[in-house]
């Protein structure tokens, strides 16, 4: 299994089974800007926003997302900040269209299905999950004991496979983590002279004295 760049600290890419926080952890789908969240070869323009809702309502199999030309997905997600993910739920059905295997890139807008090529920043094998009780947890840390997932203002999720079937279906994604807002930074406009304007250097005028030496 590929585990991305560095070398993880704990958990990496194994499921795990959703604690009792329950849907308080899983509110990152507030976060989302969905003016700008892009979903690569869905079937239903806008079906792939969607799958991003309340943990609550993960239960409502009439939203849901499906490929279109083949099984893979792409989806494009940026924030309304910075984001610390912790972990994630891929809800599918119990056959052949449930996605194998997900790939997560952080800070990589705009990705297409070529962008693809490059080494994703964690994988994981997928388990079938019909209820949305399995949880994918990111890395822990990097080299320097720094979460990897931390700072995250964009997430591409790449389905790069499924389990056999001609196309990928999704009824619901979970992101858990952190929110904070992100910190603008002001501007200072400064104003040079191009020039200089006597008016504004007066020097007092000396009036030379001689003095004569007898």
């Amino acid at each position: 299994m590929a585990h991305g760049y560095g070398r993880c600290c704990c958990c990496c890419g194994e499921a795990a089974a959703v604690g009792g926080d329950g849907g308080a952890a899983w509110g990152l789908y507030l976060r989302i800007d969905r003016q700008r969240l892009q979903c690569l070869n869905e079937r239903r323009e806008g079906s792939g926003a969607l799958v991003f809702r309340a943990w609550e309502e993960r239960g409502d199999r009439a939203q849901f997302v499906e490929s279109d030309d083949d099984e893979e997905l792409l989806f494009n997600i940026p924030f309304t900040g910075n984001v610390k993910l912790k972990g994630v739920i891929v809800m599918g059905e119990d056959d052949g269209t449930h996605p194998a295997e997900m790939r997560l890139f952080k800070n990589i807008p705009h990705m297409s299905f070529d962008d693809t090529a490059r080494e994703p920043d964690q994988t994981f094998s997928l388990n079938r999950d019909l209820t949305g009780e399995l949880e994918y947890p990111t890395k822990v840390c990097f080299l320097s004991e720094l979460p990897v997932f931390s700072n995250v203002s964009h997430l591409s999720i790449h389905f790069p496979k499924n389990f056999g079937a001609e196309t990928t279906k999704i009824f619901y994604i979970g992101l858990k983590g952190e929110w904070t807002e992100a910190h603008r930074h002001e501007v200072t406009i400064c104003n040079y002279e191009a020039s200089a304007n006597p008016a504004d250097h007066k020097l007092e005028q000396i009036t030379p004295q001689t003095h004569f030496i007898s």
